[in-house]
């Protein structure tokens, strides 16, 4: 094992002189190719000799595109001997798979973004400090990048930005104005008869109001405490701004199934939500299905931006590779802006590259480019496991007003006491 790594940091280390110069160029010309670029790729064709063999692993869903991104990727270089193995690996579990044997892992995989931490830990990553074809950091959506990114690190190639949540809604009762403000909304859809569903009392969706007011909820670096903020100052405010607008009686707490059903029924024209419940809103809603991202919220009279959390996936490159400038440069056309607009075409999976995003193809699909416009105000999801139990107690606590009236700041001291809990 010592000897295939120092095999790998050498072959790296011999890109990086080369590729260093290509991270100047600008995006047109990483994406054409800029001169410094096609000489970091002259010099790993150059100093290629043999065969280079590369094991891929997509999931199972993303095996027919990849296949053809592969296939083209070979094709750009007719000078060079390729046998690339394409296999098939969930991005859910490819950690645990990668794990259980780093160095007879793929070269490059496809995995969730929450498992990079573990994967760095072990030393499964090849850092990024440098680009063949493009700047992943300058050209992917920042909250991407963070997810790909640990202690200032880039280690992974964003190929995909669209597990997250924004605003769906009917265009018949909103208007894109309304959508803007939370405040705007309920007073449209109190003139309606209608309502706006949001599932409160659970903790991927009650972090936007925290979040949206600063207050921060993060992953320790042991990987399974956290540190959070809810009940520093300005904490019970957002407390109070939740029950406000559930006491509206426009404002409800729903779960996602119960949104399904109160969207079919008519019972509902907006719900916070991700791109899973696309079609419902679209079939409920026909040609006024609309979307956009989250609207700001009147916390003790300041009107604030909701945030959210993100997911992605990402592409990554095994530090143990023989092949590591091959397996980069794959990295990167399997992750491009091209590959991401064709990926969306073909999955309809929303882009994390910004250029992609803002490609017609996406902008006309309402959830992706509502996703989108709403990544600038989320984050990566970071928690250890004791975040979701007192965070479902708070949300529910406070989605049903209070009933006991239990004193705000109390009540948050409990939850953040749960949060912050260590791991027995």
């Amino acid at each position: 094992m010592k000897m295939r790594k120092f095999v790998a940091l050498a072959a790296v280390a011999s890109l990086l002189i080369g590729a260093l110069a290509g991270c100047s160029g600008t995006a047109d010309e990483g994406n054409g190719g800029s001169a410094a670029s096609d000489d970091a790729i002259a010099n790993l064709i150059a100093n290629t000799s043999g065969t280079v063999s590369l094991t891929v692993w997509a999931s199972e869903e993303d095996q027919a595109y990849t296949q053809g991104l592969i296939d083209e990727f070979i094709a750009q270089y007719p000078d060079v001997s390729f046998d690339i193995q394409l296999g098939s690996e969930s991005e859910s579990t490819c950690k645990d798979t990668v794990l259980t044997d780093i160095e007879a892992a793929a070269d490059v995989f496809a995995f969730a973004d929450d498992q990079i931490n573990a994967l760095v830990d072990a030393g499964a990553l090849q850092p990024i400090s440098a680009f063949y074809t493009y700047d992943v950091a300058a050209e992917n959506a920042g909250g991407a990048v963070d997810a790909a990114t640990v202690n200032g690190q880039l280690y992974a190639y964003p190929m995909t930005a669209d597990n997250g949540y924004f605003m769906f809604y009917d265009s018949s009762v909103f208007t894109a104005d309304d959508v803007q403000s939370l405040d705007s909304m309920v007073a449209a859809a109190q003139a309606a008869g209608t309502k706006i569903a949001m599932d409160l009392s659970n903790g991927w969706y009650l972090y936007s109001f925290f979040a949206g007011a600063g207050l921060e909820l993060n992953l320790n670096d042991d990987g399974v405490t956290n540190t959070c903020t809810w009940n520093a100052a300005g904490g019970t405010d957002v407390a109070q701004a939740i029950m406000d607008y559930v006491a509206t009686g426009v404002v409800v707490n729903m779960t996602d199934d119960e949104q399904a059903t109160a969207l079919a029924n008519g019972e509902v024209s907006a719900c916070v939500n991700g791109t899973w419940r696309a079609e419902t809103a679209e079939n409920a809603w026909g040609a006024n299905y609309a979307a956009a991202k989250l609207p700001t919220y009147n916390l003790a009279g300041t009107q604030t931006q909701m945030s959210s959390f993100s997911g992605c996936k990402l592409v990554g490159v095994n530090a143990y590779s023989d092949q590591i400038g091959w397996s980069m440069l794959l990295a990167e056309y399997l992750t491009n802006e091209a590959a991401q607009v064709g990926r969306f075409n073909a999955r309809g999976l929303g882009p994390s590259n910004i250029a992609a995003a803002s490609s017609p193809d996406v902008q006309a699909n309402p959830a992706i480019a509502a996703l989108a416009a709403q990544a600038d105000y989320a984050t990566p999801q970071r928690v250890g496991g004791n975040y979701w139990a007192p965070a479902q107690t708070l949300g529910e606590i406070l989605s049903s007003g209070n009933p006991d009236g239990i004193d705000l700041q109390t009540l948050l001291d409990t939850a953040v006491e749960g949060i912050e809990a260590p791991v027995a």
